[in-house]
């Protein structure tokens, strides 16, 4: 199966899984590509390939499975059972063996993951303002690539009331947002 047709698939399984459950709001369901693929695949551009993705809060595979899809080696975390019961069926029908998914809070997963390991980062769209993020990650010393909306300046001057990190704003391609490049987190 070829990227088309397992982006075509996880396109209808999205919107087949969405009558039963909330996996993504219903207005963007006429445009999936965009809002939700393009908008993902976006961060394609700019992470390095070698590198292996732990993507925060996954909910319905954005921007992990995209990223997976595109050929990075993913793991996806979510906590609520019903979407890692979605992203399973992802990763099964699209034989996606580049995909892990963890079923668990982020709270649990963190304090096992290595230190400084620089072939690992963090991705994350729609899941907590950047604080919480950092409250969750910042002493693993991964780099962040977060698809982030406009506010994400404030959430900045917030977060670095709390720690020191450099970062890159990359404006979105698909929409009003960014692209959020956290590095060096003290």
């Amino acid at each position: 199966m070829n990227n088309k047709e397992k982006f075509n698939l996880y396109k209808e399984l999205l919107c087949d899984w969405s009558k039963r459950m909330n996996l993504v709001a219903p207005s963007t369901l006429t445009d999936i590509e965009n809002r939700h693929f393009a908008d993902s695949a976006q961060l394609a551009d700019i992470l390095p390939r070698d590198v292996n993705i732990i993507d925060l809060g996954s909910g319905a595979g954005f921007p992990g499975v995209v990223l997976a899809i595109l050929g990075w080696q993913v793991t996806c975390v979510e906590s609520i059972g019903k979407k890692v019961a979605f992203l399973n069926e992802v990763k099964n029908k699209l034989n996606l063996d580049n995909l892990n998914i963890y079923h668990g809070r982020l709270e649990n997963l963190v304090p096992s993951l290595p230190r400084n390991k620089k072939n690992t980062v963090f991705t994350a769209r729609a899941f907590a303002s950047l604080i919480d993020i950092l409250d969750y990650v910042a002493k693993t010393k991964y780099r962040l690539f977060l698809l982030k909306g406009r506010d994400v300046k404030k959430e900045i001057e917030i977060a670095q009331k709390k720690y020191k990190f450099d970062y890159e704003l990359i404006p979105s391609k698909t929409g009003d947002g960014f692209i959020a490049v956290i590095e060096n987190i003290r």
